[in-house]
């Protein structure tokens, strides 16, 4: 199981812990293994000999040692438990900081089912398997080896009798441990599926309604439901089959020591006691192999699910920090240049997604992108913070790539608003201080003014203190928007990108927000991907973009007169006679 010894040493701190639970364990296993003995003490030197003596005062040890056995495996019980908690708190948030350090390129590819899977489902079955292991997966070996001493000592003859059975036992339970693990990794990919199409449906549940797709989202929820139950029943159909023939053996193995140990005990070989002890230590012998056949599922279960784990914690961020990183100087003036960029998700250019960019923002500019859906608008402002890297060709940032800038600083100089408003549960205030959480409730008003949300926000119940749900279920659409505006403005960066941030707000609202971004963003250079050509008539440089290309760029009255491209989109959207007033 090489994921499992790869992810062992989240319980290196609790070693101490999990010595103290085996010793606990190592003492509990010997006073049981001592059981067997006092019993036949009991029937040899006891019953037979009419020595009651003999019988109470080794029911009494047997009594006295089954309590003290008892008070250790408690003590084990809950040793366990605090290193199976701790290693599983570990793990968990090692692969939550993990996740927080890649990229979009690599979040792209771990969808969010799988990964709500990994540090849910995946990380409780690594740490079941790490509880069992200093409970029963360390009791039951014990048990194993130190019945098997003992049933020799006790009988040389009868423990090769039944020998070839305990092997027959222990190649079955290796075949199945071998034979389950893809098993159980199949069972996890049906549980990630399922996952991903819960939580499309539950984040899409309003398209879903608005196209009236219920019945279809019920039919792709059944089908994965369905998948997921008959893939676990044939798994579990595979390891009922075990524990019966197992059984099976179990109680052949105890009819040849009545067998062969009774034959002998006839001819004076054995005495009664020696054959109920010997007895007694082939069912200790057994039933640990049976409660192993449950250990080999969890072992399946949980090597499977650590490979998963394995493959968030091993994957290395695409966007790579450079070795000796530069710092953008305090200085900056956020002049911004592409030179030849070409783009592709995939890190070729065969099928880029921009092809041969070049464009220079000067700073205190305002540049605002122009294009159709699918143009590559959000692509180009994506790749200035770093959250992409270009494929080819190179974007710079007051002169030195931002490559070689450290991406801490980098991202500190610039605000981004994306498409999607995304708020966390918290208050108002402190949704619009995310960026920067030492910011005054002065800085966050001034914000807040000039995102045009400080009207609606005291308008609320309890003003900059109101609660906000999860994902902001409980604001509209444009009220999310302007919030995350704010939160933008509050950084004060020297590049702030709006990508689309006011398509929900109406159009007056956007001519205020535009209004006061003017008088916020003096010195600043700022990016706008719109939809509406009206909120770009004022740009310093409009671009206009189609198919990943820039088709034609400058000011407004510029393009008018010379892209016959921009002259479509005008008349499209605002009509003949508008020109006049611009």
């Amino acid at each position: 199981m090489k994921s499992i010894r790869k992810l062992i040493h989240f319980a290196r701190p609790y070693w101490k812990q999990a010595a103290i639970a085996l010793f606990l364990l190592t003492a509990a296993v010997a006073m049981d293994l001592s059981i067997p003995r006092l019993i036949q003490r009991i029937i040899d030197q006891g019953v037979s000999q009419n020595n009651m003596q003999v019988v109470v005062n080794t029911a009494a040890l047997m009594i006295g040692l089954t309590l003290l056995s008892m008070a250790f495996a408690v003590g084990n019980s809950v040793l366990s438990v605090l290193v199976g908690e701790g290693f599983s708190r570990d793990l968990r948030e090692a692969t939550f900081v993990k996740i927080q350090e890649l990229s979009f390129g690599n979040l792209d590819q771990l969808q969010t089912g799988k990964l709500i899977v990994r540090l849910s489902s995946d990380v409780v079955q690594v740490r079941r398997l790490v509880q069992i292991s200093i409970r029963i997966g360390t009791r039951a070996p014990l048990m194993i080896v130190g019945s098997l001493i003992l049933m020799v000592r006790t009988d040389q003859t009868l423990a090769l009798t039944i020998a070839p059975l305990l092997l027959v036992m222990g190649v079955a339970l290796v075949f199945f441990i071998s034979k389950m693990q893809p098993l159980f990794l199949t069972v996890q990919r049906k549980l990630d599926r399922l996952n991903n199409v819960l939580q499309e449906n539950l984040a899409g549940v309003r398209v879903v309604k608005a196209f009236v797709r219920t019945d279809y989202e019920n039919q792709r929820f059944g089908a994965a439901n369905t998948d997921l139950t008959d893939r676990t029943a044939h798994v579990m159909t595979i390891m009922s089959f075990l524990f019966p023939s197992l059984l099976v053996l179990i109680n052949l193995g105890v009819v040849l020591v009545f067998w062969v140990g009774g034959l002998q005990a006839i001819a004076g070989n054995l005495t009664v006691g020696e054959i109920i002890a010997f007895t007694n230590y082939l069912m200790t012998t057994m039933f640990p192999l049976l409660i192993m056949t449950m250990i080999a599922a969890s072992l399946a279960s949980a090597g499977a699910s650590g490979e998963r784990i394995l493959e968030v914690l091993d994957s290395q961020p695409m966007i790579q920090e450079a070795s000796s990183p530069l710092s953008v100087p305090n200085n900056a003036s956020g002049r911004v240049v592409f030179e030849d960029v070409c783009f592709s998700y995939d890190g070729n250019c065969q099928a880029p997604v921009l092809n041969g960019v070049n464009l220079v923002a000067e700073p205190g500019q305002m540049v605002a992108i122009l294009g159709s859906t699918g143009a590559g608008k959000t692509s180009l402002v994506n790749l200035i913070p770093r959250f992409y890297d270009v494929s080819d060709g190179r974007i710079l940032v007051d002169g030195v790539d931002v490559r070689q800038l450290d991406k801490d600083d980098l991202l500190a100089q610039v605000g981004v608003v994306p498409q999607e408003s995304i708020l966390f549960s918290g208050t108002v205030r402190d949704n619009i201080r995310y960026g920067r959480p030492d910011a005054s409730d002065e800085e966050v008003i001034t914000a807040a003014k000039a995102a045009q949300a400080h009207d609606f926000i005291m308008e609320m119940e309890d003003g900059y203190d109101t609660w906000i749900n999860p994902r902001g279920r409980n604001l509209s659409g444009g009220q999310k928007q302007r919030i995350a505006i704010a939160r933008a403005l509050l950084l004060k960066p020297k590049i702030l990108i709006l990508d689309d941030s006011t398509s929900s707000v109406d159009v007056e609202t956007e001519t205020k927000i535009q209004d006061a971004l003017e008088k916020l963003m003096h010195g600043r250079t700022s990016f706008v991907v719109a939809q509406r050509i009206s909120t770009v008539l004022n740009a310093d440089k409009i671009v206009v973009m189609d198919r990943g290309r820039i088709l034609a760029q400058g000011a407004h009255r510029e393009l008018l007169e010379n892209s016959p491209v921009y002259q479509e989109i005008y008349e499209s959207q605002l009509g003949n006679g508008v020109v006049n007033h611009v």
